[in-house]
C-alpha cells in the first residue's frame, strides 16, 4: 500500500542543513495545467527533523526584497530538491541573515544618497561673465 507519491527513503538521505543553497522544483497547478517552478535560495532553518511534519525555510533576495518560503520536506508537490552549494555554519538556524541583509541595504541606500549630493554639487551651474 502506497500512501504518498514521495520516495520517503530518498528524501531522508538528502542531507540538507542551514547554510546550504538549494534549488527546489515545485509543482504548481493552475486550472487544468501544471508546471514546475524553481525556487533557489539559502536554507535558513530546518524544523522537526526527519519526521512526517518536517519543514525547511528557504530565503532569497529578489530586487532588494527578501523572500522566504517554507516547504514541507515530504510534500508530493516538491518534484526534487537539488543542493547547489553546501557551506559550513556554526548555527542551526540562520535567522540573523535577515538583519544582516537589512543593514546592507541601509548602507547601500546611504551611499546612493551621498552620491546624489556629490553629483548635485558638482553639476551646479557656473556663472560666466
Amino acid at each position: 500500500m502506497k500512501i504518498s507519491s514521495v520516495n520517503i527513503e530518498e528524501r531522508k538521505k538528502l542531507a540538507i542543513k542551514a547554510g546550504d543553497t538549494v534549488r527546489v522544483h515545485q509543482k504548481i497547478t493552475e486550472g487544468d495545467k501544471s508546471r514546475i517552478q524553481i525556487f533557489e535560495g539559502m536554507i535558513i532553518g530546518r524544523k522537526h527533523g526527519n519526521e512526517a511534519g518536517g519543514t525547511f525555510t528557504v530565503r532569497k533576495v529578489i530586487d532588494g526584497v527578501g523572500v522566504e518560503r517554507i516547504f514541507p520536506f515530504y510534500s508530493p508537490n516538491i518534484d526534487k530538491i537539488e543542493i547547489v552549494r553546501s557551506s559550513k555554519t556554526r548555527r542551526a538556524k540562520l535567522y540573523n541573515i535577515r538583519d544582516k541583509a537589512a543593514k546592507e541595504i541601509r548602507r547601500k541606500m546611504k551611499n546612493i544618497i551621498n552620491a546624489k549630493e556629490v553629483v548635485e554639487t558638482v553639476e551646479a551651474p557656473v556663472e560666466t561673465k
